[in-house]
């Protein structure tokens, strides 16, 4: 009898799926333009993609994980662009400001000079710069990352005169506000807040006195740090004008008073501005020293709400003129020298304060800066518009 060969054993096929959880998981760690193109993929990774969940595991990852030394910023001129030109912003290195992209603009502004209000998660806000004087409500969302933007609503307050803007992240509820603040002299500041969930304005009653007065912020935005955004603001008394600092809590929407360093009184004083620096509130100010020198003074507040942590890190000397136009997160200045050559305008430099090293940052013209990074916030946004 013929012996019976044994059958070959069944091959079974592999399984190469890869659990849901963990896909998801690898497509958190994925550049913003590779996470769009898998949207394609299917309807499952598109509706998850575009989830609360995912945007904010994606932006948790890459702010852990970007260069402690070396972040993103986004600038745009502040004079509006020729007729043929739409107005361009550059994406660009923090430290040296050297050029990685640039986007264009995707919506107009009456006046063809948008300002960036602020910064918070990739997400922008702009407004019509020449408008915020006379109180027309131009103000726009965008990500430039995903090509996405809103503009919005009217506001509560309709048309007021000498207009500040605040743009912040609203941590709790992760969510996004513009604060909206009108003063003028010897009235009581008018202030009313957007919140992007809800997509409407609403009036703030917040007890201030008549006295104090918003500086408007010009080509730096207004900082938002820990939580709160700072202004300076005048305190109007008999024969002075004493400057503080206003701290406006986003997430209690409460303000609170700051001193300015006791040290930075001495001599006359220029310019000042208020910016983030190491996640610290900075303050700038640019004056003349005893040799009637002209120098930027950097103080850091190294507690928030302490006058005693005040902290002078740097002071960068200077042989002419010069106004901050910038400071960016990493310790870049970025100032502008008045020469003194006539027809020959004005001088842009960027100076690594740690180091004092300038450098030509390519600017022709004075410009907006805000701190940047590529983020997926508003792609599950209501009432945006593509392009």
């Amino acid at each position: 009898m013929k012996e019976l060969c044994p059958q070959p054993p069944i091959l079974r096929r592999r399984n190469n799926h890869i659990p849901y959880d963990i896909a998801l998981n690898i497509l958190a760690k994925l550049p913003v333009k590779s996470v769009i193109r898998f949207r394609c993929v299917c309807k499952s990774w598109d509706s998850s993609i575009t989830t609360p969940y995912f945007i904010s595991t994606h932006l948790n990852h890459n702010n852990n994980n970007k260069d402690r030394d070396n972040g993103y910023i986004i600038h745009k001129p502040s004079s509006p662009p020729t007729p043929s030109n739409s107005p361009v912003c550059t994406v660009a290195f923090d430290h040296t400001f050297d050029r990685i992209y640039e986007v264009r603009i995707p919506f107009d502004f009456s006046s063809d000079c948008a300002q960036i209000v602020g910064s918070c998660n990739g997400l922008l806000c702009l407004a019509d710069f020449r408008s915020l004087s006379t109180g027309d409500n131009d103000i726009y969302l965008w990500n430039p990352s995903i090509r996405k933007f809103k503009k919005l609503p009217d506001t509560c307050l309709g048309k007021v005169s000498f207009v500040t803007l605040g743009f912040a992240y609203h941590s709790e509820n992760n969510d996004y506000k513009v604060v909206r603040i009108s003063c003028r002299s010897l009235s009581t500041p008018k202030i009313e807040v957007y919140t992007l969930s809800s997509d409407s304005w609403r009036r703030v009653e917040i007890s201030l006195t008549a006295n104090l007065i918003f500086r408007k912020n010009f080509y730096s935005p207004v900082p938002l740090i820990s939580g709160s955004l700072y202004w300076f603001a005048y305190i109007k008394e008999e024969n002075c004008r004493r400057v503080i600092i206003m701290a406006f809590d986003v997430n209690i929407e409460k303000f609170k008073k700051l001193a300015l360093p006791d040290d930075c009184f001495h001599g006359r004083s220029l310019h000042r501005c208020l910016a983030l620096f190491k996640g610290k509130l900075a303050f700038i100010k640019c004056g003349r020293n005893e040799r009637r020198d002209f120098q930027f003074s950097i103080w850091v507040m190294r507690e928030y709400g302490v006058v005693e942590s005040w902290d002078k890190l740097f002071v960068v000397p200077f042989q002419r003129v010069a106004y901050c136009i910038a400071f960016t997160e990493y310790g870049s200045l970025l100032a502008r020298c008045v020469t003194r050559v006539k027809n020959q305008g004005s001088k842009f430099v960027l100076i690594d304060t740690e180091t004092l090293h300038e450098k030509d940052p390519g600017i022709q013209c004075t410009s907006f800066v805000a701190n940047f990074i590529e983020s997926l916030v508003l792609l599950d946004g209501a009432n945006v518009e593509a392009y």
